[in-house]
């Protein structure tokens, strides 16, 4: 099939390079030239693991090619992505303006039938938006042309999307148009081999399912930092209530390790839109999820309350190696990270923070600039030389099993502040360190 895919972020590049490297030919259309000159280079604008191969082996193999053009792409695929970002708008609604301007400039150029999918993650009622801005462009040119509206929303985890679209768990399509269902069954084919995966719905109920797997999985993680929360008041482990009940098969085990909060470009945009929309659109208040943005707001400053009762609100004077900038591994993505708001707080406290991380340290720079309290290492140890404690906000694997030993000759005190319970107290204890993490009594 020839595909045409707006918008080269994380959703629009994975998945366009994903259905070329199945025999697709896939055209990905950006209005930003700095990233159409990064993919033409060679190179990939984000980092993600194996997709930068797998870019370049559908390039050299002439099946995946990029545009800044809008009249090329729109007349290259007969099935139009739409995959670019729905930023929060300032009452935490979901800003639809780059899918509309999407659709409208389909509507405005289409000359055949299409297939418009949306596969930015929108509110209820997005679809109906999207058809009636290419109804409108339409008209205005005097055209009947048929098209049909597929929600086709993505389930890829950043640091780990390129496998996750082409293993899927399941592939959600929303549409009522047979022929539309059919052609997307014939696009997700090569997915489906081993069993079929292909889950078809309404469009306004792929459009929920979507911000409904996210609110639970945010919901399940702000239950298992509060109960840490209360676990260490109590002097319980919450690593042992972790055990105890995600071992009910009910429960499971997935998405209940706590932390220093969860932030990245899908959980906090997509719990306040959720919020906002069953507010606005069904006047219904969600208090669950109220709940669970407040409980994540409160646990970001966790590590802070922590190195401030240790060290007293004044820090100045006192630095802080930060292992971790990313919001999660294998990603270098800071949107909401809870690394941001714990330099903030050091920051206004008088610190100084030498920051390390594999991959998000440029993107640091990006959003902090020269910052005169904020330096970077090219190597974990170096973080270390000479700060008052170390903290640990991302668990990137190489910080499973650092060198205890080399560590502490480099802090000036053997204290760990570990937001993401990489290691055992005990052992902490046994080490030398006085370690305070989340929830461990």
């Amino acid at each position: 099939m020839k595909i045409t895919m707006v918008g080269t972020g994380y959703v629009g590049l994975v998945s366009g390079a994903c259905l070329a490297d199945v025999g697709n030919h896939v055209l990905c259309l950006d209005l930003d030239p700095s990233k159409i000159a990064i993919l033409e280079g060679g190179g990939i604008p984000i980092h993600e693991p194996g997709l930068l191969e797998m870019v370049r082996r559908n390039v050299a193999a002439g099946r995946l090619q990029f545009t800044g053009d809008i009249d090329r792409a729109v007349a290259y695929g007969q099935i139009q992505f739409i995959a670019v970002g729905t930023p929060p708008d300032e009452d935490g609604s979901a800003d639809l303006k780059y899918v509309l301007a999407a659709a409208r400039n389909i509507g405005s150029r289409m000359t055949e039938d299409k297939i418009i999918v949306d596969k930015s993650t929108v509110p209820v009622g997005t679809a109906d938006k999207v058809k009636a801005a290419v109804a409108e462009e339409l008209n205005k040119r005097g055209l009947k042309l048929n098209f049909s509206i597929v929600s086709n929303p993505e389930f890829l985890k950043e640091g780990a999307a390129v496998d996750d679209f082409m293993r899927p768990d399941r592939i959600v399509i929303g549409a009522s148009d047979e022929k539309a269902i059919h052609s997307m069954r014939e696009l997700y084919a090569p997915f489906n081999r081993n069993h079929d995966r292909l889950v078809v719905m309404d469009v306004k109920s792929a459009e929920l399912t979507k911000y409904a797997a996210n609110a639970m999985l945010a919901t399940r993680i702000s239950f298992m930092n509060e109960l840490a929360n209360v676990a260490e008041k109590l002097g319980a482990d919450i690593e042992m209530v972790r055990h105890g009940i995600g071992s009910d098969p009910r429960i499971g085990y997935h998405f209940l390790y706590p932390g220093c909060g969860y932030g990245g470009s899908c959980f906090p945009k997509d719990v306040s839109a959720l919020i906002k929309t069953a507010q606005d659109e069904a006047g219904i208040t969600l208090q669950i999820l109220n709940a669970v943005e407040s409980a994540n707001e409160a646990q970001k400053i966790v590590l802070s309350n922590k190195i401030k009762a240790k060290f007293g609100g004044d820090l100045k004077g006192k630095k802080f190696a930060l292992w971790g900038l990313a919001f999660k591994p294998n990603t270098d993505d800071m949107r909401d990270a809870p690394s941001r708001k714990l330099l903030a707080d050091l920051f206004a406290a008088g610190a100084t923070v030498t920051a390390y991380d594999p991959v998000a340290m440029n993107e640091s720079r990006r959003i902090f600039g020269d910052h005169p309290q904020l330096t970077y290492v090219d190597n974990q140890l170096d973080a270390c030389t000479g700060a008052d404690a170390l903290v640990i906000v991302t668990e990137w694997r190489e910080f499973r099993t650092p060198d205890f030993d080399a560590i502490k000759a480099k802090l000036k005190n053997a204290t760990i502040f570990d937001g993401r319970n990489l290691y055992e107290p005990k052992d902490m204890r046994e080490e030398g360190f006085e370690y305070f993490a989340i929830g461990r009594g």
